[in-house]
């Protein structure tokens, strides 16, 4: 199956992903939701981890893994805080930053190149992204001096940084990559986050649980897990093909953003929507001239 294709669905499944997500951290307590959401995940590549032709490689490989876990969770625990107190509409925008500097790390460190209708795409996706953050202004947010807004823009830059460190890891030696197996990474990096969060829900949240916000359980909680997991497999599958472009499947799933601008809508029932019409239209024509400059 052709790598950007397994992109646009993995952009698909990330969308629910963030609507599920933000459904579940409404008045509740965000550390417990995002150990279950780790809980999930390691419960569902469990079976994956336990298959002979999955390698674990020893320390060797695992130390790569465990600092992957590090780096996507701290991404995590930043949006997750973001998401909890920001409109959906507006954190999309936000996170659609994390290709811009995702291309900029693939240019400089992995000498990707791109062609006319690339560039095209891109350009149009910035300028797309760039406009729905100002629409967010609208909103009444401060964008300079809002902390919610500096730890979504964290969690972006942790994000690519993350991107480009899954480019490393899954590349072959011969490219300069580790050529770790992508069905390893992705296993076991959600036991560590899920460890690492659990200490985490013990040692912060637990003892503090009847001062601060309380854990309700939600139907959307486990849905989290479930479609992460199948947007992350989607994503190191398309980037484990042959001709894959980092900087390209990072933009394309950043237009998970019209999913959750959609349910953000209907669902949510956010403000200020007629104005961001126009900014997603660009999206989607972004997306078009991204698909043509790979055929």
């Amino acid at each position: 199956m052709n790598w950007l294709l397994l992109a646009f669905l993995s952009a698909t499944l990330l969308g629910f992903y963030d609507v599920f997500k933000k459904k579940a951290l409404q008045g509740n307590a965000v550390l417990p939701v995002l150990f279950l959401n780790t809980l999930f995940c390691s419960l569902i590549f469990l079976p994956v981890a336990l298959r002979p032709e999955v390698p674990f490689g020893g320390w060797e490989v695992q130390r790569y893994i465990v600092l992957k876990s590090i780096i996507v969770l701290s991404s995590w625990i930043c949006g997750y805080f973001g998401m909890k107190h920001l409109p959906l509409t507006m954190v999309g925008p936000i996170n659609a930053t994390r290709p811009v500097m995702v291309l900029l790390g693939a240019l400089l460190i992995f000498g990707e190149r791109l062609n006319l209708y690339q560039w095209v795409g891109v350009l149009l996706a910035i300028l797309s992204f760039y406009m729905l953050s100002r629409s967010g202004k609208k909103e009444g947010i401060d964008f300079k001096h809002n902390r919610w807004i500096a730890l979504t823009v964290m969690a972006a830059l942790l994000g690519a940084v993350s991107g480009l460190y899954d480019k490393y890891l899954m590349a072959p030696h011969e490219a300069g990559g580790v050529g770790l197996n992508r069905m390893t990474v992705q296993s076991y990096f959600n036991f560590y986050q899920c460890a690492i969060m659990g200490a985490m829900v013990v040692l912060l949240w637990y003892p503090q649980r009847r001062r601060s916000t309380p854990l309700h359980w939600d139907w959307s909680i486990p849905l989290i897990g479930i479609f992460l997991s199948a947007a992350d497999f989607v994503y190191f599958y398309a980037l484990s093909l042959d001709g894959a472009l980092i900087s390209v499947v990072s933009m394309v799933r950043r237009s998970s953003v019209v999913v959750s601008f959609l349910i953000g809508a209907i669902v949510f029932h956010e403000k200020n929507l007629r104005s961001k019409v126009v900014d997603l239209m660009l999206v989607l024509l972004g997306m078009i001239f991204l698909y043509i400059g790979t055929k």
